[in-house]
């Protein structure tokens, strides 16, 4: 029996990721312990820098800072095409942030250095530096009371920024479809690499088989789901599970392959990695391992 340690986020993707390998039902995880922590995607970050959980959902911002301790795992991730951070601000000053001087000079909440949302954003923008990281669920309130000029929103800020009388100013997602033609690597699931390639590929099968069995539940949301959603209504639950759990969660493939390593490649140009590192992906599976 190994004992693992998993981190995710409370957000309604993830605990639908996650919620049958935690419950145990209906998949198999009999060869595996895991002990589960939920924490904001920024503290993931942090922590993965700490090297703190054997297994973690980590932004891909982050990941790029961390392939010679974690490895991806192919199961697990968030990415796909109209799922990208929006930079909002108020209405009445649209105007003014649609140009790139006034973006530059802007007072921007972001929801973590390390997030995706913040990597696309200094894609855009590599001049637009007064920057404050804050949770991200209370990045709406910031711009609204003026604290900030602009906010960089992700998660179910999506579905509710225009109720509460934001304007979007930039999709950056859009922006880097237009750039690349790729998907968006939002989010990854990463192991780290000591583990036995045998635990490694059981924890990918496990989480896979956990997503399969989430959606044969579905659309009933789980209380798990329900109650690390805070305040959200099911109808922004829901979005929030199709929108960000899609076919490259249960296997990245061609086309999220295609993504990870054009973020790579972005970054490398922009000076933010030194190098791209040749395997940063789970190698196939090795017959031999008898890890288990």
């Amino acid at each position: 029996m190994h004992q693992l340690t998993l981190g995710f986020s409370p957000c309604p993707n993830d605990t639908f990721i996650f919620d049958q390998l935690v419950h145990k039902s209906p998949i198999n995880t009999d060869d595996i312990q895991y002990q589960h922590f939920m924490e904001d995607v920024e503290t993931l970050n942090q922590w993965a820098f700490e090297g703190r959980l054997d297994i973690t959902k980590l932004s891909y911002s982050a990941f790029l800072q961390l392939t010679e301790h974690y490895e991806l795992l192919d199961s697990g991730s968030a990415l796909g095409f109209g799922v990208g951070p929006l930079l909002i601000c108020k209405h009445e000053n649209l105007d003014k942030l649609q140009h790139p001087e006034a973006i530059n000079a802007a007072k921007i909440a972001i929801p973590g250095k390390y997030t995706t949302a913040n990597l696309l954003l200094s894609l855009a923008y590599p001049n637009a530096r007064n920057k404050t990281e804050m949770l991200f669920s209370e990045i709406e309130s910031a711009v609204l009371s003026g604290q900030f000029d602009a906010g960089l929103i992700i998660h179910e800020n999506r579905f509710t920024y225009a109720d509460r009388g934001l304007a979007k100013i930039m999709d950056c997602g859009a922006w880097w479809e237009e750039k690349t033609g790729a998907a968006i690597p939002l989010g990854g699931i990463v192991i780290k690499k000591n583990l036995p390639h045998a635990v490694k590929r059981k924890v990918e099968e496990d989480i896979r088989n956990s997503v399969q069995a989430s959606w044969n539940k579905y659309p009933e949301l789980s209380l798990f789901i329900r109650e690390h959603a805070q305040e959200m209504s099911e109808e922004v639950m829901r979005k929030h599970i199709n929108l960000y759990v899609n076919e490259h969660t249960t296997s990245l493939g061609t086309e999220g392959n295609k993504a990870i390593r054009a973020l790579f490649e972005r970054a490398y140009a922009a000076g933010l990695i030194p190098s791209i590192p040749e395997n940063y992906k789970l190698a196939a599976a090795a017959t031999s391992d008898s890890g288990l």
